[in-house]
């Protein structure tokens, strides 16, 4: 097992396609991901995909295991090993993302809501996703928020500001379209590729520009 470690939170913000394609990459690269999803995510994944998220948190790690095991390393959930995909509820205390004496070097939020965003840069902690981000802050580790808002308000760019100058990567869900996409798996793929590179993962899913 790849000894790296990625935290991928999911939030309540449109874009469920841009997780499940990230997620899939992860696992592709044989990266072990810290999957965190809140309340919301579960109910946004259902409307734009059609996929039922169990709501019982204890669920959740045998649903994805199964939805994934065509990529992950480790589908067995009953082995002894450290799996590949660890997921965790919401309110998770005692999972390693909640301490900074075992973080992840990467913490992603993706698709992430403007509500999380003002609660990572104004230090709130009130779930597994706020503690994991505001974790990774004061560690000083990669932090990059995939936002998806439109309009965006003078709140949502003041606190876009604040994080930006403390080192987190803002990455808005704004696809190009010089690689001439052709379907909406290739404007997915394009924000996704472009994750993958901030995260210095080899990925073909998009043309180089100059290519």
């Amino acid at each position: 097992m790849t000894e790296r470690v990625v935290t991928l939170a999911v939030t309540g913000a449109s874009g469920s396609p841009y997780f499940i394609q990230l997620l899939r990459n992860l696992l592709a690269a044989q990266v072990s991901v810290n999957l965190l999803l809140s309340s919301a995510a579960k109910v946004v994944i259902k409307t734009e995909l059609g996929l039922q998220v169990p709501e019982n948190d204890a669920d959740l790690p045998a649903f994805f295991v199964d939805y994934f095991s065509d990529v992950i390393e480790n589908s067995d959930v009953s082995s002894n090993l450290r799996p590949q995909l660890n997921v965790y509820g919401k309110t998770d205390w005692m999972s390693p993302v909640a301490s900074g004496s075992n973080p992840a070097r990467t913490m992603i939020v993706c698709p992430c809501s403007m509500g999380t965003l003002s609660a990572i840069a104004h230090g709130a902690s009130n779930n597994l996703i706020e503690r994991a981000a505001d974790v990774i802050l004061k560690e000083r580790r990669q932090l990059i928020l995939v936002t998806r808002e439109m309009p965006l308000s003078s709140i949502h760019l003041e606190n876009m500001l604040k994080l930006s100058q403390m080192g987190v990567t803002i990455m808005p869900a704004s696809p190009g379209f010089y690689q001439q996409p052709e379907t909406i798996a290739d404007l997915v793929n394009f924000v996704v590729g472009r994750i993958l590179d901030h995260l210095d993962i080899k990925q073909n899913l998009i043309p180089r520009w100059g290519d």
